[in-house]
């Protein structure tokens, strides 16, 4: 009807109040059109309803308000299937009025439900929205509940398909800047918790953006309050009490799951279901599709078994026809015979033999005919027989068909908790995983650690055997340097005071020259100091 397109406010105004569509229209362009992102959908079903309403609404007196009413017609359009002309399955119905049974508070009555399904017409696939609406407003399933209650029951139900709340109440929060505790109405969707100052949700105070980064943690009561769990996310953290135990798990709770649905990037839980359901559907139609053709094909092939039976019928009308006209002729001949025999006896005994060895022939023939007869008739009854057979085998059939369905639901449920546990394993080997890894990786760190350790201590045992070479060069050395010391001494000790080997000093007080202390005598000091003045002179 319409391209993928921007459209305004004003435009989407101008165009419903020209056409004055109908709600299937009205399905029709709101699925095609993509509007703006400050675009407020609930008016924009309000508009709709008003156009539609006063020409489609029963005139019989509801149980509800008009606004229970539109309500019920928002959800309609969500639960409804997506062909023309739009209509509302068995299935769905059930699975809303057990959302409003359970809201108001009252156990399901699947026996009742079922007894409406048994006067629900068989030419109708499923109700409109304007038989929805009276089938809810009749009051038939909510038998001894006042009206008050229907509402709260319809608005529920309302907030959570429609709107997306999965959880709301009273708790109290404590503020940034003052510290204080405060108690504010709280509302959880998939992902943010709106906070308002009453549940009439027309003052609103904040609100807590969810991601995959966000957590919960429980706390121990503190400050006088008790019940209080912490909301962590990016750049703020939200202290919460809750009124009680229960409240404060089931807030837990629901807030996990939430940022659980974020990081898998799944829908939220009645979207999804939802959308299982119709899956199930076309499965389950697909399959009775199926059994349809194949009932067919047996249908079919039992009208050509019966015609069969009846042009062998009528071959066994043919046989007895001919038989019977057989017979008039024998008895035919046979007087014309008996005429003959009386005027010529003589000449006719012989072919009286012949004629009574033809009739006994021809009495074996008509027994075998008879014989051939009943056996035709045996055959048909057993026929008729095995016809009995497979009708009660088809009815069989039908039971086991029922009761593969209930199966089939059975193991879908199983296969959806068994889907749950194995993200939860998958999740857990993730986790486990990610920890071999990293105990991996620090291995590998302290194996290259290691063999740098290793090279380092072969390094230094290189150096040390060369600094080891060294010392015995450096040793030869100082002994040849001994040596040659030694020899020296010997030739100057025939020397008195000239020449003199530096050797310990004496414990005397050791005499400071220009050059530091020096380790001689006074003699010779005296000595050296004579020498010095003649050199000088002879200069």
């Amino acid at each position: 009807m319409f391209g993928h397109t921007e459209i305004t406010n004003q435009y989407l105004i101008y165009l419903y109040v020209n056409l004055a569509l109908d709600i299937e229209q009205k399905r029709e362009v709101k699925r095609r059109v993509v509007v703006q992102d400050n675009f407020d959908k609930i008016e924009f079903n309000r508009m709709c309803w008003t156009l539609c309403v006063k020409k489609n609404l029963t005139k019989n007196p509801l149980f509800i308000t008009e606004e229970d009413a539109f309500k019920i017609w928002v959800i309609f359009n969500f639960l409804s299937e997506d062909k023309y002309p739009l209509i509302i399955v068995p299935e769905e119905i059930e699975y809303l009025l057990k959302k409003l049974t359970e809201a108001m508070g009252v156990s399901w009555q699947q026996e009742q439900f079922e007894n409406y399904k048994i006067n629900f017409d068989d030419s109708k696939d499923g109700l409109s929205v304007w038989e929805l609406i009276e089938l809810v407003g009749n009051g038939q399933f909510s038998k001894g509940m006042d009206r008050q209650t229907v509402s709260m029951a319809i608005n529920e139900v309302f907030n959570e398909l429609i709107l997306d709340v999965l959880k709301q109440g009273y708790m109290i929060k404590k503020g940034h800047r003052r510290k204080n505790w405060t108690e504010r109405w709280f509302v959880l969707k998939p992902n943010i918790i709106s906070y308002y100052v009453s549940e009439d949700l027309k003052d609103k105070k904040g609100d807590i953006l969810l991601d995959e980064n966000c957590c919960v943690e429980s706390l121990p009561d503190k400050d006088g309050k008790k019940c209080l769990f912490l909301i962590k996310c990016f750049d703020k953290t939200f202290e919460i009490s809750a009124s009680d135990k229960k409240k404060k798990q089931e807030w837990i709770q629901a807030i996990h799951s939430t940022i659980h649905l974020l990081k898998l990037g799944s829908p939220p839980p009645h979207k999804e279901a939802r959308q299982r359901r119709k899956e199930l559907r076309k499965k389950l139609l697909a399959e009775q599709e199926e059994l349809e053709r194949q009932m067919k094909e047996l249908q079919v092939a039992n009208e050509n078994k019966q015609r069969e039976l009846e042009a062998v019928r009528k071959k066994l009308e043919e046989a007895a026809s001919r038989a019977a006209e057989e017979e008039k002729k024998r008895l035919q001949t046979q007087v014309e015979l008996q005429a003959r025999f009386s005027t010529e006896l003589e000449r006719e005994k012989l072919i009286r033999q012949q004629m009574e060895e033809q009739v006994a022939q021809k009495s074996s023939e008509l027994e075998q005919y008879l014989q051939r007869v009943r056996e035709l008739e045996d055959m048909y009854l057993k026929l008729q027989e095995a016809l009995e057979d497979e009708r009660q085998a088809r009815q069989d059939e039908e039971t086991v068909r029922k009761l593969q369905a209930r199966l089939l639901e059975e193991e879908s449920a199983k296969r959806a908790e068994l889907e749950k546990w194995h993200l939860e394993q998958q999740q857990a080997i993730q986790t486990t995983e990610a920890e071999k890894q990293e105990l991996e990786n620090q291995r590998v760190i302290k194996e290259q650690a290691l063999q740098e350790a290793l090279g380092q201590l072969q390094q230094l045992e290189l150096e040390r055997k060369q600094a080891l070479e060294q010392y015995e060069g450096v040793k030869k050395k100082l002994e040849m340097a001994a040596k040659t010391t030694k020899s020296w001494k010997d030739k100057v000790a025939h020397h008195e005071g000239l020449i003199r080997l530096i050797e310990p000093g004496s414990k005397n007080p050791h005499l400071i020259t220009n050059w530091g202390p020096a380790a001689f005598t006074q003699a010779e000091l005296e000595e050296r100091e004579k020498s010095w003045k003649e050199k000088k002179i002879t200069e």
